[in-house]
């Protein structure tokens, strides 16, 4: 028996709570894992509000991310005792998750945990930090290094925009950071970035091309936000696109790709192979020391996060959600 977030959605609504359930109920395949520590994602939020049409199959137990140590496995790459990580590929959406103290998740979305991490700086990083390494490889690739020009995150105090924020600058970047929230200049500044934008200045229809700004972008909220960074790249710029925290679609005109030679990134975390789930999460070890994690994280406990989702909801969070599962 262990305990777990529980979502249930029949003739009576939709509910979320703590409860406990027993092992036998946990899917069939996959590799065991005892989980140490799992987060809360913007994915998970929508999931445990219902606020999102995240949840393909009743019950669930959510929770994209967790860290912990295998119990048994039906796969070669991983064996009883490996500490591991594991992000995505259905979890929480398909099959159940990890918000929960024990789970038992497909091999394809987990990798062994690298040495320089504790299960509780993984999940310090958690599927946010992994997607920010994807979309700051992806800047890379595509063209733009550092002292290439400004380079713009939007989003930047959910947990992608600030892993990102924080990667970029530890990189040389010149960072440029997106908000809502003027409260949080201090802390984008401490992640280093050397502009703070108000997001009011992007949330609306704006021109197809405008002036020239940004060599790069990462950009984790979509729609008319999007639009304006494509719009407003430099030549031969790019922006790794990886959310829709203001919406899926993307009114823009192909005016920024065929007149600046722009280039629109598109990042998958969820179902990415473990080649580059393996690259980004040695690119973070080597990188991204544990020490300069503390800044972005709050620690709650398994009972907690269902009310921290609320929080994530409401635009009331900055940073990054640690949950201690075992507590």
């Amino acid at each position: 028996m262990f305990q777990a977030i529980c979502l249930q959605q029949d003739e009576g609504g939709f509910s979320a709570g703590l409860t406990t359930l027993d092992e036998a109920r946990l899917p069939p395949d996959g590799v065991l894992v005892q989980v140490a520590y799992s987060t809360l994602n913007y994915k998970d939020a929508l999931a445990i509000c219902n606020a999102g049409p995240v949840v393909r199959l009743w019950p669930m137990v959510p929770g994209v991310d967790c860290a912990g140590t295998v119990l048994a496995s039906d796969h070669d790459d991983f064996v009883p005792g490996d500490p591991i990580i594991f992000n995505g590929w259905g979890a929480g959406e398909t099959r159940w998750g990890a918000l929960a103290q024990r789970a038992r998740l497909p091999a394809e979305g987990m990798v062994k945990l690298p040495a320089a991490y504790t299960p509780h700086d993984a999940m310090a990083l958690g599927t946010a930090g992994y997607t920010a390494m994807l979309c700051v490889q992806a800047l890379t690739r595509h063209g733009v290094p550092p002292g290439s020009g400004p380079v713009l995150v939007t989003g930047a105090t959910g947990g992608v925009g600030s892993i990102a924020t924080l990667l970029l600058a530890q990189r040389g970047y010149e960072v440029a950071v997106l908000t809502g929230k003027p409260q949080a200049a201090d802390y984008l500044r401490g992640l280093g970035a050397l502009q703070v934008l108000d997001r009011a200045e992007f949330a609306q229809a704006g021109k197809p091309l405008q002036k020239m700004r940004w060599a790069g972008a990462v950009d984790t909220v979509g729609s008319h936000t999007l639009a304006n960074v494509c719009a407003q790249l430099r030549y031969g710029g790019v922006v790794a696109a990886c959310g829709l925290a203001q919406g899926m679609e993307l009114p823009a005109t192909v005016a920024p790709f065929i007149l600046r030679g722009v280039t629109l990134a598109g990042i998958d975390s969820v179902y990415a192979p473990r080649a580059l789930r393996e690259g980004a999460w040695a690119a973070l070890a080597a990188e991204l020391p544990a020490s300069k994690l503390g800044q972005v994280v709050t620690e709650i406990g398994l009972s907690e996060a269902i009310a921290a989702a609320g929080e994530i909801m409401a635009g009331r969070h900055t940073g990054r959600y640690v949950v201690d599962v075992n507590r």
